[in-house]
């Protein structure tokens, strides 16, 4: 079983998230550091949401959870913001 959504849903309802992380105006690889950082200190299950204007965040977040195990539960893209849900593995 994959645990990575392979494309964007605009129109997805949006997961209950515990944390959150903004990382607009950063890029690569700092979204991903962010979100890594945050990640450590939750609990298993957790949901972690991470805003990204980098265009290859989406690219990046969907590597960063086949790599770390922990599930890309969705990926949203509007007006150049991408929005990443992940769940704690």
């Amino acid at each position: 079983m994959d645990s990575v959504e392979t494309g964007l849903d605009s129109g997805a309802q949006a997961p209950a998230f515990e944390q959150e992380v903004d990382a607009s105006g950063l890029t690569c690889p700092l979204p991903i550091l962010r979100a890594k950082k945050a990640l450590a200190q939750m609990a298993s299950g957790d949901v972690l949401r991470v805003i990204t204007t980098d265009r290859n965040a989406i690219r990046d977040f969907q590597a960063f959870a086949r790599q770390t195990g922990n599930t890309l539960v969705l990926q949203q893209e509007d007006d150049g913001r991408g929005v990443h849900y992940l769940r704690r593995r």
